[in-house]
């Protein structure tokens, strides 16, 4: 993008809470800021023109709970910590999975998502790939980035996206470990997940024990960093938000003490539907689920569900997140996750949107930057063909993105068939 350019003949959707289209307007920008909005068609001397024909302009959509490894395709197995370690210790190899998270990172920005929040990667590849957008080096979205996450022996993820902590000292050394390559938050695994369980009706079992969690909130909370955690039952959650944790990923069942942290605390909870969807409502012979998993896939859905549901009628801040590379959820896929929303927790369309852009924006203390289109924020924009307050199936297929300075028009991505043709039966 020129150091000037004005987007002409849009409908804005600005990302507010109560957004209606505002039809023939002007968005002049430059230097990658929104200078003014108007209706007026004004000369536009020195500026770079783009016609968008009528199209629908809003903010570029906020994904708050991402994971870089990984396409989502249901043939991906997971990777032994044995061979994790063994991959990272090889440069050419570590080289390769860079490049793959960074392309995934891309993937990301094509399909409209122009802010990611990482929550568990490998080693510090997230925080050098975030380094190389920043100095625009490589073309990707605004990054937030956890690096590895914290975990414990036989805890979620631990010795693959996650270090193992064995005592509180340990908790705070490894936070002063991420620290060093300056991530944006600290994430920590406090109970296990779906696809982790060994129990039939027991998903999200307690891991992390309180005095760790708490001890690797003061440490984070000393060094700066916010604190999101991996949680999937009511235990932990009450857990996590007693030891100090910020943000709640995924959740669970809310019942008054949560609710009651929940505003003591002022955390915010991060709703991700996508996972657990596939394991409860997809056939097995697809998803490779067992009838463990799919049981507990219901429990967690049920529980994440709920959450978002009394948060919302709580006061309590909700945001979004894909959960990407997990089983089904691509690198592309956030209008789904917002879709999801709608559809089960029974918000309006325009809710969903202001929630995956302005409200996002809130929870990662970026409102004053990004999340709306508004004069003096940075001109972070998805453009699509049709009205998604409509349809929000119209944020599938971008028309163009806007973001870091770049104009990306008509992005492409490959998709995966399988995923593509099993999640629309949930539509």
């Amino acid at each position: 993008m020129s150091k000037k350019t004005a987007f002409i003949n849009c409908t804005i959707l600005d990302g507010t809470k109560d957004m209606i289209p505002q039809e023939n307007m002007i968005v002049l920008v430059e230097d990658k800021k929104i200078i003014d909005i108007k209706k007026s068609n004004d000369t536009l001397s020195g500026y770079d023109v783009i016609d968008l024909d009528g199209r629908y302009l809003l903010p570029g959509l906020i994904n708050l709970h991402v994971h870089l490894p990984g396409s989502g395709k249901p043939s991906d197995k997971a990777q032994s910590p044995e061979k994790v370690q063994k991959l990272m210790k090889n440069p050419i190899s570590r080289f390769v999975v860079r490049k793959m998270c960074a392309n995934y990172a891309k993937t990301q920005l094509l399909s409209g998502t122009t802010t990611i929040r990482t929550v568990g990667g490998l080693g510090n590849i997230d925080s050098t790939i975030r380094n190389k957008i920043n100095s625009g080096e490589i073309l990707g979205p605004r990054m937030l980035v956890s690096d590895m996450a914290i975990s414990v022996p036989g805890g979620h993820m631990a010795g693959v996206l996650a270090y193992e902590a064995t005592s509180e000292e340990e908790c705070k050394a490894l936070i002063r470990k991420i620290a060093e390559n300056k991530p944006d938050l600290i994430k920590l695994m406090v109970t296990g997940g779906v696809l982790d369980a060994t129990v039939k009706g027991e998903p999200g079992v307690l891991r992390m024990p309180y005095e760790y969690v708490k001890a690797c909130c003061d440490e984070a909370h000393r060094l700066g960093y916010p604190v999101a955690a991996h949680v999937e039952s009511p235990e932990g959650v009450k857990v996590a938000l007693k030891a100090g944790v910020d943000t709640i990923e995924h959740s669970a069942v809310m019942d008054e003490e949560i609710l009651t942290l929940f505003k003591e605390k002022g955390a915010s909870n991060i709703c991700t539907i996508s996972p657990g969807l596939p394991l409860a409502k997809l056939d097995p012979k697809l998803t490779g689920s067992t009838e463990l998993t799919k049981f507990n896939g219901n429990i967690v859905l049920d529980g994440i569900i709920s959450s978002a549901k009394a948060a919302l009628e709580n006061d309590i801040p909700v945001g979004l997140g894909t959960d990407s590379a997990c089983p089904f959820i691509t690198q592309y896929d956030m209008w789904r996750e917002i879709y999801y929303f709608s559809k089960f927790v029974g918000v309006s369309n325009s809710f969903a949107i202001h929630t995956a852009t302005l409200k996002n924006a809130e929870i990662i203390g970026l409102d004053k930057e990004i999340g709306s289109i508004e004069v003096g924020k940075y001109a972070d924009m998805l453009i699509v063909d049709k009205n998604p307050i409509d349809d929000l199936k119209a944020l599938r297929t971008p028309y163009m993105v806007v973001a870091n300075g770049n104009v990306i028009k008509e992005p492409k991505i490959k998709k995966i068939a399988i995923i593509e043709e099993s999640l629309d039966s949930q539509l």
